[in-house]
């Protein structure tokens, strides 16, 4: 990739496409506007603040000093008059732009180069300052530009600081690397994949980036994976499959995390005081360019302190919210709710408070499930880890635990015995509480429940609150929550609406014995996801709980409201939990689980070396990014994606369709998920060759959002060589 550089260097000297000379401060040019900004009234002798400024339009990109893989920073040639010199452009923290195979370090939206102007001891009258600006300002493709800027200053006596735009420079400035602080230790040791760097701080630190300050040090688009350790972290750096030989030392920027970011220069060995960088190094506006670095770490987890817009924010809770509500029809929480319903219809003679309450209750449950899954989401982030939405089914113990659970259910529903007999006949206020907890912990239950489906409009959002920092998080599982809860408690709090259930009855028991039909459906689908995941042994142990509980079951419905009764089942129950708890790690659930179920033919294994290397050919890629608990993955899977007409369509759009199956944890999915803005399952990604982000498309799939997608492929001969140049 390093041979990209010389052809586009030799592009920017060639081509015509140019404008903007006339002499100004500022010149708009195609997808830019770039300014020279100095001192707002006049120069004061010695050094001076200015900068030159671009505003991008979204979506384009122009470049730090080393490009990465293909690119061009800026350049500036200068006409000053006698007596003003200008210091070399200083480069501010840039971005990790990935373009299909490549991985390039710019800047997007906007972005402001600092220099020093200086003025001599005799310098005196107006000073005109005429500025050749060159760049490469890209979106797939690339466009070469250049302008010429010009501003005037009149010469005041005496020395003074005077900032350049005030607006600009306030809003910019501050993004420049600093100084490796004392405290600061460093060192690296080659490994046979590159280098490990140690970095120590004297306190533990869980995301880091490094970027280097020469080219074909290190595989740009290659993961950097971080350690933490007791006293900083180590992170291992893949090395550039073009190098001879490897270096003494490695020259570059290190950012940790809340946006630390130092230039520096490590050196092989252990740990010790970093070498500080030449000034003319750390600011040359040269080709070769000299230091990195990017305002997101590498392969951690995402940044905790990224802000958030305060309409990003509102849009975030709204969708949350509109996701809890729909989260009701999902066939996962249905039955929950369904027995909620259930239990109001029992509860129709209660007065108005109590129902009411119930409702509150429900709801309370739903909120501390929630506020605890964030607190544990967010301790697991802080400590460095990868999770997404529905982690939890990802563990052969979760879910043998929550399938013997809704098993139990089950048999009660279905009149094998009486939940809370027993304590019932202990006493008519220990019963009122038993209902009170009974609400409250189905809200619990249809939290558990709940994870395994992502509702339409819910993946965006969770994507972006797990992007962010810990009270927008909060705010936006919160909206979650209020939605989830909304439609029960607005039946406990409207009591005109219950008018319309019908009267309690001998119905209601046969009702309730319905009930437990989706319950146990519920119970089959999770035997399955643990049978393709883990295989028949983890499946058997799980059967062999079910016996035990229906035997425990059969104790309680036998002699009902007995002590004895009662201590046997507890007794069995606690069994199911060891061996629910046991059986998956000693009957091989550690070993390779198999693929989710596919919805047709020609489906390949996903991993990200592959999404590039086609991707490198010119062919595009779908991805499906599933897991065997996610309903709404095999419900997609089976009325768009396995749909005769969406697998024509991929075939004549020469696509390669590849599964990425989350069913069993897999860090390098759960990055890529949160790289596409997403927190869980399902996710439906188009790479397209030339583009630099894939399309990701809805959670809710229909064949026609698939083809749709698809007839914005280049189908030419000519369309699909300029993706393959790009």
């Amino acid at each position: 990739m390093r041979f990209f550089r010389p052809i586009l260097a030799l592009a920017l000297l060639l081509t015509a496409a140019v404008s903007g000379f006339a002499a100004t401060g500022s010149a708009d040019l195609p997808h830019v506007h770039v300014q020279l900004i100095g001192p707002d009234a006049q120069f004061h002798l010695g050094s001076n603040n200015a900068g030159l400024y671009f505003k991008l339009e979204p979506g384009w990109h122009v470049y730090w000093k080393n490009p990465g893989d293909a690119g061009e920073p800026p350049h500036i040639k200068w006409r000053l008059p006698q007596g003003i010199t200008a210091g070399p452009i200083e480069y501010p923290i840039p971005k990790r732009l990935p373009l299909g195979p490549l991985m390039d370090f710019g800047y997007e939206d906007e972005v402001l180069f600092p220099f020093h102007l200086n003025a001599a001891g005799g310098a005196s009258g107006s000073a005109v300052l005429h500025a050749k600006v060159d760049w490469l300002v890209c979106r797939g493709s690339c466009i070469p530009e250049k302008t010429e800027l010009e501003i005037t200053r009149p010469i005041a006596a005496g020395s003074a600081t005077v900032q350049p735009d005030q607006s600009i420079w306030a809003r910019l400035s501050n993004k420049l690397p600093a100084p490796p602080p004392a405290n600061l230790k460093i060192g690296f040791v080659s490994t046979p994949a590159g280098f490990r760097l140690t970095v120590n701080t004297g306190h533990r630190e869980t995301e880091a980036s490094f970027f280097p300050s020469s080219p074909d040090i290190l595989s740009n688009p290659a993961p950097q994976t971080a350690t933490p350790t007791a006293n900083g972290l180590m992170l291992d750096l893949k090395k550039d499959e073009s190098l001879a030989s490897n270096p003494k030392e490695l020259a570059g920027l290190l950012q940790l995390s809340g946006g630390r970011a130092y230039e520096l220069i490590a050196v092989a060995g252990p740990p010790k005081a970093p070498k500080a960088v030449p000034a003319e190094t750390a600011s040359a506006g040269t080709n070769s360019g000299t230091s990195a670095n990017s305002a997101s770490p590498a392969t951690t987890s995402p940044n905790p302190a990224q802000p958030a817009s305060t309409t990003g924010l509102l849009q975030a809770v709204g969708l949350a919210f509109l996701g809890g509500l729909i989260l009701n029809l999902m066939p996962c929480v249905f039955p929950v709710l369904f027995i909620k319903g259930l239990s109001l219809v029992q509860s129709g003679n209660e007065e108005r408070h109590k129902l009411r309450t119930h409702g509150f209750v429900y709801a309370a449950g739903i909120l501390v499930s929630f506020w605890a899954l964030v607190a544990l989401l967010l301790g697991l982030r802080s400590a460095g880890s990868h999770l997404g939405w529905g982690f939890q089914f990802q563990s052969p113990i979760f879910l043998s635990l929550m399938a013997a659970l809704l098993f139990f259910l089950g048999l009660s529903l279905a009149g094998q015995f009486e939940i809370g007999l027993t304590l019932t006949s202990a006493g008519g206020s220990l019963a009122e509480k038993q209902g009170y907890t009974g609400s409250f912990f189905t809200g619990v239950l249809a939290v558990i429940v709940a994870t395994p489906c992502t509702a339409p409009f819910m993946g965006v959002a969770l994507g972006y609150a797990l992007a962010q920092s810990a009270i927008v998080t909060f705010a936006v599982f919160t909206a979650l929550a209020l939605g989830l809860a909304a439609p029960y408690v607005a039946l406990t709090l409207q009591p005109a609406w219950t008018r319309i259930l019908p009267r309690p009855g001998a119905w209601m028991e046969v009702l309730k014995q319905a009930v437990s039909v989706p319950i146990f459906g519920t119970v089959i689908w999770m035997a399955w996801v643990l049978a393709q995941a883990y295989g028949a042994a983890v499946l058997a142990a799980l059967l062999v709980s079910f016996l035990l509980l229906a035997i425990a079951g059969w104790f309680l419905g036998r002699w009902p409201a007995k002590r004895w009764s009662t201590v046997v089942a507890v007794a069995i129950a606690l069994g199911v939990i060891a061996i629910s708890v046991t059986a998956p790690g000693k009957l091989g659930a550690t070993n390779t689980p198999v693929v989710a179920a596919s919805s047709g033919t020609g489906w390949q294994p996903w991993s990200a070396d592959a999404v590039t290397r086609y991707q490198s050919r010119g062919r595009p890629v779908f991805v499906d990014f599933t897991a065997s608990w996610c309903l709404s993955c095999q419900v997609n899977e089976r009325v768009a994606l396995g749909k005769p007409e969406v697998q024509k369509a991929f075939a004549d759009s020469n696509v390669v369709l590849m599964r990425a199956d989350w069913t069993r944890y897999d860090d390098s999915i759960t990055q890529t998920l949160t790289s596409l803005g997403r927190s869980g399952v399902p996710t439906y990604a188009l790479y397209i060759p030339g583009e630099a982000t894939p399309r990701v498309l809805p959670e809710v799939l229909t064949p026609g959002i698939v083809t749709d997608a698809l007839a914005q492929l280049p189908h030419s001969s000519t369309q699909a060589a300029a993706y393959q140049v790009k």
